[in-house]
C-alpha cells in the first residue's frame, strides 16, 4: 500500500533520487533553465524552491545546509549571493515548468524548468541550458518578455559543389596500340585421350 509516499519515487533508492535531485538542483541554479522529463521537473521544483528559501535566510547555519542537500559549493555560492538578492521580495513562486511536447525515441512527456525572471545574459557565458544530452537554446528562443518560444529552423548550409575536372585531352586513333588478340584455345582429341586412358 501506498499510504503517507508523497513523493514520485522514479525507479530509484531513495540515495539515487536525492543525488539526482542534488546534480539537477545545481544545474538548474547555473543555468537557471534546462530541459528534462516532466515527472522529474515536478518533483525537482520543490526540492529547489525550498533551498531558494534557505538561501533568502542567509547565515552560515543555512549556507552549510544547502551544501550538504546540493553537493556543489559554487552553486550554492550563486543561490545565496545572487538569486537571494533576486526573490528578496517575492514570496515562494521561483521556478515555472513549461510543457515541451514528447521525447522522440520513448515518447516521454518533456519539460523545460526555469527561474523566473532569470538572467537571460547568463546563457551566452556558458555552453547553454543542457540536461540529459539536450539543448534548450537550440530548440527554444527567449522572447522580449523572457518568454519561451519555439526556434526557427535553421537552414543547413548549402553543400559546395565538387569543382569540374579538367577534361583529358583524347588520344587520336592512331596512337592507340592495337589490342593483342588471343591464341584460340586448343581442342583436344578425344581419340588421342581414349588411347592413353587405355593404355
Amino acid at each position: 500500500m501506498k499510504h503517507g509516499i508523497k513523493q514520485r519515487k522514479l525507479g530509484r533508492k531513495s540515495q539515487h533520487r536525492k543525488a539526482t535531485f542534488a546534480n539537477m538542483s545545481a544545474a538548474l541554479v547555473k543555468h537557471e533553465q534546462i530541459t528534462t522529463t516532466l515527472p522529474k521537473a515536478k518533483e525537482l521544483r520543490p526540492f529547489t524552491e525550498k533551498l531558494v528559501t534557505l538561501a533568502k535566510k542567509g547565515g552560515l547555519a543555512n549556507r552549510r545546509r544547502a551544501i550538504a542537500i546540493m553537493r556543489d559549493e559554487v552553486q550554492v555560492g550563486k543561490l545565496f549571493d545572487v538569486l537571494a538578492d533576486r526573490y528578496k521580495d517575492r514570496n515562494g513562486g521561483y521556478i515555472r515548468i513549461m510543457k515541451a511536447g514528447f521525447r522522440y525515441g520513448d515518447a516521454a512527456p518533456m519539460a523545460v524548468i526555469e527561474f523566473v525572471d532569470r538572467d537571460v545574459s547568463a546563457k551566452g557565458q556558458d555552453s547553454g541550458p543542457t540536461m540529459l544530452g539536450e539543448d534548450v537554446a537550440s530548440e527554444y528562443e527567449v522572447g522580449e518578455e523572457g518568454e519561451l518560444k519555439a526556434a526557427k529552423p535553421k537552414k543547413a548550409p548549402a553543400a559546395k559543389k565538387p569543382a569540374a575536372k579538367k577534361a583529358a585531352p583524347k588520344k587520336d586513333a592512331a596512337e592507340k596500340k592495337p589490342a593483342a588478340k588471343k591464341a584460340p584455345a586448343q581442342k583436344k582429341d578425344g581419340k588421342k585421350e581414349a588411347e592413353k586412358d587405355a593404355e
